[in-house]
Parts: C-alpha cells; structure tokens; sequence
C-alpha cells in the first residue's frame, strides 16, 4: 500500500465522531493552556496521563498530539500581548509581536501567527506522512546493537537539547536512569532497589513521575516566588484581520518558516526553540526594509511561529519511527504510549498502522480546527490571561493528585509523588532540565535490555557495539548531538541578543 492509501485509510478512522470529539477536545485544552502564561502542553498531557488511564488508546494519544499543537497555537497569544513567552521557542515572537501590539498592530501579529501556524502544520503534518515509511524501513533491519546505539542517541540528545548546560542535562538523566533501576530485574528476575516495598516491585510509575516533575514541581516553583505584580496586557484594538499588504509580507516567511522548523524538528538534536531562532535571523537578513526590526515587523512574526509549529510535526518524526524524544513534550508523549502498552519505533507501523495513520490523519484535521478556533476567538483567549496564578495552580495541585489517587489510590504512590513534586521544584531552582529524567526512566530499561542481548550473543566482545556501519554512524550522531545543538544556540542567541542589547540602548 502507498502512503496516499494509508493516509486515506487513517482519514476514515479520523472521521469518526469520537475521535473528531478527542481532537477538538485536544486543541481547545491545547489553545487555552498555551495562551496562558507558565503552563505548557507538556505539563497539561501529564496532567491528564492518570485521567486518560482507562480510556480509548487511539482517542487519548490523537487528545495528546491536539494539546501539543494547540500549546504551539496559542503561546504565540501571550507572547505578542503579554510579552511573557510561556515556552522557550515563543521568545523570538515576543521580539517583534509585542512592538506590533504597541503600535495597535496586535490583530494582525497574532492573524499572521495563526495563519502561519496553519500552512506550517499542513505542510508539515504532509511531510511527516511521507518521511515516516521510509525512516521505519530503515529501522526495521536493526538488531539489539543498532537499539542500543539509538538509545545512545536519544540519551545525549535529550541531555544536550534540554536546558543550558549539557551536563546538568546529563545529570538529570542519570537521576532518571538511577529510578528505571528500581523493581524486578527483566533477566534475571530479581529485585532491584525496592528496600523490602511491595509497591516499589513493578519500578517507579512513569505517569507518577511525569505528573509530580512538570505539575507539582511547577506550582511549587510558583508559589516560591510569591505574589508578583500583575502583567500588563496590550489590548487588540482595530481589526484582527491582515491588511493586502501584510499577507504578502507574510506568506514567503510562513513558507521560510516551514522549510527551517520541519528539519530541525525532526533532527534528534533538534527542537523548535532552534528553528525560531534561524528563522528570525533569515528574515532580518532577507528582508526589504531591515530596519524595522525591533520595531515591529511582521514578517519577525510569521517566519518564526511558522518554525515553530513546522518544528512540532518534525518532533513526531522521530518519535513515532524511533521512539526518540527531542522535546519536553515529546517525552511525555511517549509515556503516553507506554501507559497503553504501545512502543513508538518501527514496530509501531507494522503492529497498530491504523493507530499511526489515524494519529497523522487526525493531526491533519487538527490544523483545520485550530484555525477555525484561533482567528475568531482571539479577543475569548485574551479574556484567559485574567485568570489569578494563584487559582490556576491551586487547581493543578488538586488535578495532579486526584488522578493520581484515581489511577492508584496506594499511599506509597502518593509519597511518590510528593517526593518527586519536590525533587522537581528543586530542579527548578537551580537549572537542571525536568525532561531527561523522564526519558531516562522511560528508556533506560529498553538501553540496558538492547545492550545486554547485544553482549550476550556476541559472548561478552564490547566491540560489537561498533561492529556495523550503522551502529557506528549512530554512536558517532551521538557524539556530534553534544556538539550541534551549541554551535547552534549561539549562532542563533547571539542574533537575538544583540538585537535585545540595542533595544535597551
């Protein structure tokens, strides 16, 4: 079957009421949790890990990729009328959108954003559709060296990646690799690390922990900066529509935007704060009149938000033909798989295709829903901005720890939870990134399984680990993720940075 048969097929399970129900369940929550200010998709999927337990496998993951999406949409609102970038790949937004909604301008920023973000998923959700066969035929020819190599590969990612410094990233991970130790031994069968608790047998939940890191760790980390002064926020005078003039500055960077953030994306050691980041450097060195920058260009706004959502459906690139996370939410993502029995990588397509291709055909949709939400709601999102912090994360708290309760009502489980809610607002204090530890606990029991058959069969030689061009090249990919990911953070910082320095002069 050819990747238009496949795609039709999952449009046809993507039709079907519920799942379009899940979908547009996924961008409103997606939408609303991006536009506000601090809570990001990645924490908003984790919160909903333990609620979706018992669900509909194919409807909860579609309800997850919505949220990722809708969290991409939406932080663009906060950015131009905030100022308050709720993610990292949202700062370069914030640069030009909020000078436009200065100017009274905020209408058409935040249309282009939301158009940008349109043809950037559709194009990229298309691509991902047709890279994605050939990505899992190469995988499907690999042994227990090529997936050791790979998990090589996703460790130093998420480490490099992840946060400032690549060795608080390492750190982090290494905490989550110490925590996939704990419970029966897949070998041998004995017990690791569960100091004599019954509960510790099965190893630590990777929903529990997701849940304490991003949410609790989060409102704890809030609560600890006290009461801050509220946030001024532009209001959307005029008209929300774009001017003649503003669609044909626009639409080359959402086309320039696509082509940058899709790549990147997909790389292992990619992600969308990367591609915003070039993005918004190409435009300033291609556009007419260069001096408006800083001043509230457009085309600083469509070319990046377009990066940034191009960058979301090459995030699925190697997540669903590898099982590799290169974002934060990504990582959750796949616990959420996990949590149904499911393991992203080549597999995958061979055992649930009508599961992959409804998720790709539903992201399709998705994009259209998106739209359809954004343009003529935009003064109903701004109205969310309004909501007090402390509500807001009084109510994550209650969420987080009720559908932990729900999913297992175990007092151990709920010291778990305090335990690693407080590890993460530790965490959050002094830099380290919260990813990796849930990577390493999702992985690392696949890394030490790969590498123990690999040593078995080749009767303990350590050089078959490198012993095939592929696994080579892997581990070799693996070395130069430590690498890029910095050379790219400069190039890219040093753009913004200057023009943040010449702004304050």
């Amino acid at each position: 079957m050819t990747t238009f048969d496949f795609l039709i097929q999952g449009l046809g399970m993507a039709m079907d009421p519920m799942i379009l129900l899940y979908a547009l369940i996924g961008v409103t929550l997606g939408t609303a949790v991006g536009v506000l200010p601090g809570i990001g998709p990645a924490l908003t999927v984790a919160l909903l890990l333990p609620v979706t337990y018992g669900l509909d496998p194919a409807g909860s993951l579609i309800m997850f990729a919505g949220i990722y999406y809708g969290g991409m949409y939406g932080g663009s609102t906060t950015s131009i009328l905030l100022n308050t970038p709720g993610e990292s790949a949202s700062i370069v937004t914030a640069l030009e959108g909020n000078k436009m909604a200065r100017a009274g301008r905020g209408g058409p920023a935040l249309a282009t954003a939301a158009i940008g973000s349109f043809v950037a998923g559709l194009i990229a959700t298309l691509a991902l559709a047709f890279l994605a066969p050939h990505i899992v035929k190469l995988a499907l020819i690999f042994g227990p060296r090529e997936y050791f190599a790979l998990m090589m590969l996703a460790f130093v990612t998420v480490s490099a990646a992840f946060g400032d410094s690549a060795m608080k990233g390492l750190t982090s991970l290494f905490v989550g690799l110490f925590l996939a130790l704990v419970g029966i031994d897949q070998l041998t069968g004995q017990a690791r690390l569960s100091f004599g608790v019954p509960e510790l047998l099965d190893g630590v939940e990777v929903t529990t922990l997701a849940v304490a890191l991003f949410a609790i760790g989060e409102a704890l980390f809030v609560a600890s900066h006290g009461t801050m002064a509220a946030d001024k926020i532009e209001a959307v005078k005029g008209s929300v529509w774009m001017t003649r003039a503003d669609w044909a500055r626009s639409w080359k960077p959402w086309l320039r935007g696509t082509a940058i953030g899709f790549p990147i994306g997909a790389m292992p050691a990619g992600g969308a704060e990367i591609g915003t980041l070039l993005s918004y450097a190409a435009e300033k060195r291609l556009a007419k009149n260069p001096e408006e920058f800083g001043h509230g260009a457009i085309e600083g706004v469509a070319g990046p938000e377009a990066a940034n959502n191009a960058s979301a459906a090459g995030t699925l690139v190697p997540l669903l033909t590898l099982g590799l996370p290169t974002s934060a939410t990504a990582a959750i993502l796949l616990a959420g798989f996990q949590q149904f029995g499911l393991q992203p990588g080549p597999l995958l397509f061979v055992t649930s295709p009508q599961l992959v291709w409804g998720l790709i055909a539903s992201l399709l949709i998705a994009n259209v829903m998106l739209l359809v939400l954004n343009l003529p709601l935009i003064r109903l999102w701004v109205k969310l901005l309004t909501i007090p912090k402390p509500w807001l994360y009084a109510g994550i708290l209650l969420f987080a720890t009720l559908g932990t309760i729900g999913m297992n009502p175990s007092p151990v489980e709920l010291a778990m939870l305090l335990t690693f809610g407080i590890m993460g607002f530790a965490m959050r204090v002094h830099g380290y990134p919260i990813a990796p530890v849930v990577v390493g606990l999702i992985l690392g029991p696949m890394a030490e399984q790969q590498l123990r058959r690999a040593l078995s069969i080749a009767q303990g030689d350590w050089t078959t680990l490198v012993s095939t061009p592929i696994a080579a090249g892997i581990l070799l990919a693996a070395a130069l993720a430590l690498v890029v990911p910095m050379i790219l953070r400069l190039r890219g910082r040093g753009e913004v940075l200057s023009r943040l320095a010449a702004d304050e002069d």
